[in-house]
């Protein structure tokens, strides 16, 4: 069987998806455009429709995942949800894992991360890759992910192939953990960044200039970036749906920066308020609303 991009592999892994969200669904079809076999699993299983019809096999239970595929995929919430899948009572836990690995692009706590590879390993010898990834919802439709890795430098390499079908770039960061703590750079830094192109936005819109130029305004100079391409355009026109991320999202994993920052002593000021403001968010707009809605904190009250 030919694998993405058509060439030839001497062995070509069966493959599985656990969690079909805004990410784990256009990752999952990406996964399956590139011609691979693909078993699937969501808690509402309406969601993995598309993805039958697309030709990927529909798994009741994770253990059913588990059981058929080598390489284990799974995108979910929260630590919470990683561990009920793992060493639930239909969890991966309970099937042979010897020469099985998961690759999990959920973003949760370091310690966490550490400790279920560990577990896991305990229970059933089944390896684990710590592997979030940044690019958004666009960047899963894409392709364009960045992801960051942190296990077994073999194991990275193994999995690479299947997860540059669906992403553009994959950093091995270091031993198990190192991807999660990677993310949380990423976050300090696209969390401050959505901070503060909000305030700039506002600046702009209150002063009577045209906000949706400043991408054009400030391309290619210091201020540019790709946060600033893509998210003022849609804090100033109010294009919030499909959402590019949750706001309850972005301040779960500020808050775990703030508790990693806490027990390395690092200072994180511009963080801590990033979450703050976050917080505040979350009361106003929803822990569902779309994160680029921090922009509305500042409205005036007859906006």
């Amino acid at each position: 069987m030919a694998g993405a991009g058509g060439e030839d592999k001497t062995k070509v892994e069966r493959l599985g998806y656990l969690g079909l969200g805004m990410m784990g669904l256009p990752m999952s079809q990406r996964l399956l455009e590139a011609g691979y076999d693909v078993m699937v699993w969501n808690r509402s299983t309406g969601k993995a429709t598309a993805l039958v019809e697309a030709g990927a096999k529909l798994a009741g239970v994770p253990r059913d995942v588990a059981e058929s595929a080598d390489i284990i995929f799974m995108c979910l919430t929260d630590a919470a949800a990683v561990e009920e899948v793992v060493f639930g009572s239909d969890g991966l836990a309970t099937v042979a894992g010897a020469g099985k690995l998961v690759v999990d692009f959920s973003s949760i706590h370091p310690d966490a991360a550490r400790a279920i590879a560990a577990r896991l390993r305990l229970a059933n010898g089944m390896g684990w890759i710590d592997a979030p990834v940044s690019g958004g919802t666009v960047g899963a439709e894409q392709g364009t992910l960045a992801v960051m890795a942190g296990g077994d430098a073999a194991d990275v390499e193994r999995a690479r192939p299947y997860v540059l079908a669906m992403a553009r770039r994959l950093t091995h960061m270091g031993p198990s953990g190192a991807g999660q703590m990677t993310k949380l750079c990423n976050q300090v830094i696209v969390g401050c960044a959505m901070a503060v192109l909000a305030e700039a936005t506002r600046l702009a819109t209150n002063a009577g200039i045209d906000a949706t130029r400043l991408p054009e305004a400030l391309a290619g100079g210091f201020a540019d970036s790709i946060p600033l391409q893509l998210f003022v355009p849609r804090m100033a026109q109010g294009i919030h749906s499909p959402p590019l991320g949750h706001i309850a999202t972005m301040l779960k994993d500020l808050d775990t920066v703030i508790d990693v920052a806490r027990n390395t002593s690092s200072p994180v000021p511009m963080a801590g308020l990033a979450a703050q403001l976050f917080r505040l968010a979350k009361s106003a707009r929803g822990a569902d609303a779309d994160a680029l809605e921090i922009y509305k904190l500042s409205a005036a009250q007859n906006r």
